[in-house]
């Protein structure tokens, strides 16, 4: 069990999967060569493969327990999606078991939080029982951005720089809104709790969201996809090849990391392996890694 405490807040983390998940030079096509090689000395391995130079990435939920609810942020691959995604069908296949391990059955979950609506984020929204895909969680409630939801919804023609996820949207997303568990929020922040915020912060996606933990003296920001590799907090103007708005999510990336380094946050990326954090400083406009995370190697 990977467990730490910030303020009020419990934080738990369960790792769907972690791997090599595709070729550095296709998936942050920006970023020279030559800084993975300068930087692979910490990079590896968790963050990188230094034999074949691929991306390692975890798939993971964040579990808050926090005024007395259950929160997940991000609910990973999913029931027999994951090769949608490229992967193997087994990967991510034990997500609930793992969730029980930590004390967590489907039905106690009060909350869930999609910081964006990518596949590797909404997959466990849903189950597919009886011959349709159904809430994965009966009681929860469904945080989901209004901008990310009506980008997505096939109704909408939207046009995503990349492959079409209407699929995806329709198996994951549409059956909790169908099921009136869904609460589309809107403008620049939505208010969870006394400790937890929703910020918008787009580029990435239209409606990519941070989730700003603050309890007490402790600080922390759930940043989703805005930081996908550690490298990006010493280079934060380098982006990977699927965001919507590249240019955004720099803009973004660079205010929530001055943020996260003005307050001592914790910054907490959803697919890092390793300690899966980081406390970030800022000198001369330049961002670097004070301390990782107390958690351990994933």
């Amino acid at each position: 069990m990977q467990k730490m405490i910030l303020g009020n807040v419990e934080i738990s983390r369960v790792v769907e999967f972690h791997g090599a998940f595709g070729a550095t030079e296709v998936l942050f096509p920006s970023v020279p060569g030559e800084l993975w090689h300068r930087h692979e000395s910490w990079l590896a391995p968790d963050f990188l493969n230094a034999e074949t130079g691929e991306w390692q990435s975890s798939v993971q939920t964040w579990v808050l327990r926090s005024a007395g609810r259950t929160v997940l942020v991000d609910t990973g691959l999913g029931e027999d999606k994951a090769s949608e995604l490229g992967l193997s069908d087994e990967d991510g296949g034990d997500f609930l078991e793992h969730l029980a391990a930590i004390g967590v059955r489907p039905d106690e979950v009060d909350l869930v939080i999609n910081t964006h609506l990518h596949d590797d984020h909404v997959g466990w929204n849903t189950r597919f029982v009886d011959g349709e895909w159904v809430p994965t969680f009966p009681n929860a409630q469904y945080l989901i951005s209004r901008a990310d939801f009506d980008f997505w919804h096939p109704a909408n023609s939207h046009a995503p720089r990349f492959a079409d996820t209407g699929a995806k949207f329709n198996g994951s997303v549409l059956p909790v809104h169908q099921a009136g568990q869904a609460v589309l929020w809107e403008g620049d922040s939505y208010r969870i709790d006394e400790d937890l915020v929703l910020e918008l912060a787009p580029g990435h996606t239209p409606g990519s969201a941070v989730l700003r933990l603050e309890s007490g003296t402790e600080r922390a920001l759930f940043v989703g996809d805005l930081i996908h590799t550690p490298l990006q907090i010493f280079e934060p103007d380098h982006d990977i090849c699927v965001s919507e708005d590249p240019a955004m999510a720099a803009r973004s990336r660079r205010r929530v990391l001055e943020q996260a380094a003005a307050t001592n946050s914790l910054v907490v990326p959803a697919h890092l392996g390793g300690a899966g954090g980081a406390e970030v400083t800022r000198a001369n406009g330049t961002f670097s890694i004070k301390r990782w995370a107390s958690l351990s190697s994933s």
